[in-house]
């Protein structure tokens, strides 16, 4: 897959650990620039480094995507220094799982702005220069891939508003599908299972953990690599191929 993506710009968020960091490096792997996104720069500068010792060009942009303002900026600093945009990966979230009855309303909100409306706000500020890219050599195509779940297809108790975040990611990424057709930017949805990363560390309640415990504790998980592979597939393909949706488990993930 080396250099496929020579000569394109791609912008991941959520870039700074997880899905989004193995994206990073998967993408630069393949030949692109890529615009690293997220709020911890720390991480984000030792990203870039690595993408640059290994003879990559990478961009660090600090910033909160669910922020209209520092969106639209980010998106306009990786054209003015990259020099398009080819690839947007919208791989920012949080899950905060519990029971409804026992939830904190203010963390549904903050889940619902970093999973719903922060990748919403990017799309749309990153549209205009897909749809630009998608008539440029060298690909003369675009991707958006948008980061959901297995849980954006079934609800379960303790993780309702969750679950809700994610089957509005599956809604918004389909439309978007519908009104792009036709013209060049694919939008592809990833619905990962039980994978390795900091997301299970975003809960405390031990209510909560030994659920989790007790589905996953038992199985070899992914890990953020084995999604990276299937994201540097899908925007890979030949320009006439869209990969549109593709769910991914564990071997012994049994739902």
């Amino acid at each position: 897959m080396a250099d496929r993506l020579h000569g394109t710009v791609a912008l991941v968020t959520g870039a700074s650990s997880g899905i989004g960091e193995a994206t990073a490096l998967a993408l630069a792997g393949a030949g692109a620039s890529v615009a690293l996104v997220a709020r911890r720069r720390d991480r984000l500068d030792a990203l870039a480094q690595r993408i640059d010792e290994a003879g990559g060009r990478a961009l660090a942009i600090e910033a909160d995507v669910t922020v209209e303002e520092a969106a639209r900026t980010t998106v306009r600093r990786t054209v003015d220094e990259l020099g398009r945009l080819d690839i947007l990966v919208n791989a920012a979230g949080v899950m905060l799982l519990g029971r409804i009855e026992k939830a904190d309303v203010e963390s549904w909100k903050r889940m619902l702005d970093i999973n719903v409306n922060g990748l919403m706000i990017m799309s749309h500020a990153a549209l205009p220069h897909l749809l630009a890219a998608a008539e440029k050599e060298p690909r003369r195509v675009a991707d958006v891939v948008n980061i959901s779940s297995v849980a954006g297809r079934v609800a379960r108790a303790g993780s309702g508003v969750y679950n809700a975040s994610k089957w509005a990611v599956n809604a918004f990424s389909e439309a978007l599908r519908q009104e792009v057709t036709g013209r060049h930017v694919r939008v592809g949805l990833v619905e990962p299972g039980a994978v390795a990363t900091e997301l299970a560390s975003h809960n405390t309640d031990p209510e909560v953990l030994a659920r989790m415990r007790e589905r996953f504790g038992s199985i070899e998980v992914m890990h953020p690599e084995d999604i990276a592979d299937i994201i540097a597939f899908t925007v890979t393909r030949p320009r006439r191929v869209a990969v549109n949706e593709l769910l991914v488990r564990p071997t012994e993930q049994a739902d």
